[in-house]
């Protein structure tokens, strides 16, 4: 027969009331520095720019919903052809970091890119076009891509768009992409490719110097491989 005590019901409730503050306690404990953790190096990459605030949220919880993606820079290419007299110049840029997230409509972009890391395979040009005429890599050693939104034109393919700042001066572009992924479904694969081009005017961003000789036109592309972050 079960004798029914108020006594007892306290006592349990008390009980209970203190093994659940535990438990909470317990998981504030543990989840708070992985999140600090997370945070501080995901931001650790971008504390050098100058980048809006609501941005970095955005990444970082995207990062803790498992749909950030973090460019690979040892498998990934970024760079630039242009026309010349001596031909077409291909310029590649070995230091550079980013990601995209990968989220329904939510979809972000971005990446910082190293300009003193230039290099031109087979031609002596890294120095003038790292020079103030160019590049200006001394004063303005960051080149930065910031999206502003991403449009699907099939499965695969889209456009995204943003700001791209250059030698000092910002200006929209529109990026055309292939997005595919590696081990699973897109928003699913662990690891995904995009390969990415755009046109842009290099007079807009204040590089006038051999226009009569040197193309106007500097076609960028971004041959990505990203891997989901995964926390430490």
């Amino acid at each position: 027969m079960l004798i029914y005590n108020s006594d007892y019901r306290e006592v349990f409730l008390a009980n209970l009331r203190k093994v659940f503050y535990t438990s909470v306690m317990l998981v504030l404990v543990f989840t708070a520095p992985v999140a600090k953790a997370m945070e501080a190096e995901l931001c650790s990459r971008f504390e050098n720019l100058k980048i809006d605030q609501s941005l970095i949220a955005s990444m970082l919880q995207a990062a803790e919903d498992g749909y950030l993606y973090q460019i690979k820079p040892n498998s990934s290419q970024m760079g630039f052809r242009v026309s010349s007299p001596i031909g077409l110049v291909t310029g590649n840029f070995q230091k550079f970091q980013g990601g995209m997230a990968l989220q329904g409509l939510n979809n972000q972009t971005l990446v910082s890119i190293d300009t003193n890391s230039l290099v031109i395979n087979g031609l002596p040009l890294e120095k003038l076009l790292k020079s103030g005429e160019f590049f200006d890599v001394k004063n303005f050693p960051d080149m930065l891509f910031i999206s502003s939104s991403f449009e699907w034109l099939s499965n695969t393919k889209g456009v995204l768009k943003g700001e791209l700042s250059m030698h000092g001066i910002t200006k929209p572009v529109a990026f055309y992409v292939e997005i595919n992924e590696v081990d699973g479904e897109l928003g699913d694969s662990d690891t995904i490719t995009v390969e990415a081009m755009t046109t842009i005017q290099r007079s807009e961003f204040g590089m006038h110097t051999l226009l009569s000789m040197v193309s106007d036109k500097i076609h960028l592309f971004m041959s990505i491989e990203a891997e989901r972050y995964r926390p430490l």
